[in-house]
C-alpha cells in the first residue's frame, strides 16, 4: 500500500493561497525547481484527494487532472452535470475517511496525494497523513488561505524532515508519527 502524503507549496508566513485564492507567488518556482524534488515521480501516485471548491476553482482542471490521476472529491453533494462518463472523478459524500479508502483501493501500492488546507487538516486529525510535503516559498504574503490553522488534534507530532534546496523554493518532506 503506498503512502498517503499531503502536498502543498506555502509562503514563509504559512499561506497557501492569497485571500482571493490567489496562487501564483507559491507556483512561481514549480516549472524551473521541480526537477529532484518532485513528490511524485512520474507513475508514482495512485489517486487525489481534494474537496470540492478545489474541484471547482479549477473548473474540474479541464476535465482531467495535470497529473494524469484520479480524483476523490470530497463534498456534501455532488454537482450538478456531475459525474460525467470518461472522467476520473469520483465524488465521495460520505467524509474525508471514506474518500482516503476509496483512492488508496484505486492506487494500490502507489501513492495518494491529499490536496487543499482542509483535507489536509481534517486528515491529520484522523491520523490518516503519513508523510507532510511543504514546498516553502521565499515569499510573506501577509493574508490568505492558512495550511494549519484549522487542526482539532494539535499538536501532531513530525520526524526529522528531508531538505531540498532549490531555486526559488526549499522542499520539506517531514514524516508524520502516529
Amino acid at each position: 500500500m503506498g503512502s498517503v502524503i499531503a502536498s502543498m507549496s506555502m509562503s514563509l508566513d504559512g499561506f497557501v493561497a492569497g485571500p482571493n485564492d490567489e496562487v501564483d507567488h507559491l507556483f512561481a518556482w514549480y516549472d524551473e525547481a521541480r526537477a529532484g524534488a518532485e513528490v511524485f515521480p512520474p507513475g508514482a501516485l495512485g489517486s487525489l484527494v481534494c474537496g470540492r471548491r478545489l474541484f471547482e476553482l479549477t473548473n474540474a482542471w479541464g476535465g482531467r487532472h495535470p497529473m494524469g490521476t484520479h480524483v476523490f472529491v470530497v463534498t456534501h453533494s455532488v454537482p450538478d452535470a456531475w459525474p460525467r462518463e470518461g472522467t476520473p472523478f469520483t465524488f465521495v459524500t460520505d467524509g474525508v475517511a471514506s474518500a482516503v479508502r476509496q483512492a488508496k483501493d484505486l492506487a494500490g501500492s502507489r501513492d495518494i496525494a491529499i490536496a487543499t488546507p482542509t483535507i489536509t487538516q481534517q486528515c491529520l486529525d484522523l491520523g490518516l497523513v503519513d508523510m507532510l510535503a511543504v514546498d516553502l516559498v521565499p515569499v510573506l504574503l501577509g493574508k490568505g488561505i492558512q495550511l494549519f490553522a484549522g487542526l482539532v488534534k494539535a499538536p501532531v507530532e513530525l520526524g526529522t524532515p528531508a531538505v531540498i534546496e532549490g531555486k526559488g523554493v526549499t522542499h520539506l518532506r517531514y514524516p508524520v508519527h502516529h
